[in-house]
């Protein structure tokens, strides 16, 4: 980074940035983990020498810090597929249940953007498509930073909301469901083979809540790969041209994985929760009224923390499925 007409380049910049963002993701909690084991070694003589009970409880409240810094850490160990340690696309589409489902793809989008944030990640909205009353039909964004795509594997399927509806006039308890997907992002999309004469493009008017760009021009991008049927949009970026960049990256993630897919037939196995959102396909259930409580179907894993979860603090359901899906395999 300190070489000469480095900071000119943008592409080479963002490529070294953010290798040294992936490499201090280890390197840092691994000397943290170093240094409070040090001091646990300090705290431990002092709790010894003195005997007392204050002393002996700060050790003990060290033990325990010390104790999940290094859990986590451990983590990483289980991140170790192909493209676990790099970013990806997230796309939520709404299920089952009118416009509850499509506010549930709203509020699923603020938790996941929520959680990626407190990671240090980056959050970028690629295409959206508004529901009719509230929330949207589907909604598509990347998360970038290290370990994304691995972090968030395990949240491909439907999820299901139970709660009493704020769209109905009765208050009844409305069940509905959202279909997740995460995508791997392809670090060069150069290397996934796309004959553009294969691909039909459609030039639109951006939908949204509006803005300087938003509805005024023809901007968005959705393209067509008709060999496969696979359809991707962008919309948000500010001109067409980066809206068909961005459609581009988003293909050539799909086409990937599909690619993926047919080469090993038990890669399928991550795609068969998707389904149709509906009963019996579910992940996930999300209880608000009458009782709180997140549910994951999977590894049994259980809290009546639903609003915390639902604020982006996922992590220990991250981690569990992680450990289960390892013990799994």
């Amino acid at each position: 980074m300190g070489e000469p007409g480095f900071w000119d380049d943008k592409e080479r910049q963002k490529k070294v940035i953010s290798a040294l963002k992936f490499e201090k993701s280890i390197v840092e909690p691994f000397e943290r983990i170093l240094r409070d084991a040090e001091d646990l070694e300090v705290l431990r003589e002092f709790a010894e020498e003195e005997d007392n009970e204050d002393q002996t409880n700060e050790f003990a409240d060290a033990v325990q810090k010390l104790a999940t810094r290094v859990k986590s850490f451990e983590l990483l160990t289980l991140l170790s597929g192909e493209h676990d340690r790099g970013d990806c696309f997230v796309i939520i589409s709404a299920g089952e249940g009118g416009t509850d489902a499509c506010d549930f793809v709203a509020i699923l989008l603020r938790m996941y953007s929520a959680w990626a944030k407190n990671k240090g990640y980056e959050v970028e909205l690629i295409d959206e498509a508004p529901g009719e009353e509230a929330g949207y039909r589907s909604v598509t964004f990347a998360v970038k930073g290290p370990f994304a795509y691995g972090n968030l594997q395990g949240e491909i399927g439907v999820q299901r909301l139970v709660r009493f509806s704020p769209f109905n006039a009765d208050a009844k308890r409305q069940t509905s469901f959202a279909g997740v997907d995460v995508i791997p992002m392809v670090e060069d999309e150069s290397k996934i083979e796309i004959d553009m004469n294969d691909v039909r493009i459609d030039i639109f008017c951006a939908s949204g809540a509006g803005g300087q760009h938003v509805n005024k021009t023809a901007s968005a991008v959705r393209m067509t790969h008709n060999p496969t049927g696979i359809v991707v949009s962008c919309q948000n970026e500010r001109s067409q041209h980066q809206n068909r960049a961005q459609a581009i990256k988003l293909l050539a993630a799909k086409l990937g994985r599909r690619e993926e897919e047919e080469r090993a037939a038990k890669q399928k196995e991550n795609r068969a929760s998707k389904g149709k959102a509906g009963f019996g396909q579910r992940i996930r259930s999300y209880f608000i009224h009458p009782e709180t409580r997140v549910k994951d179907e999977r590894t049994e894993y259980s809290t009546s923390a639903v609003h915390k979860v639902l604020g982006g603090d996922i992590d220990e359901l991250i981690e569990t499925y992680l450990r289960w899906k390892f013990e799994e395999n």
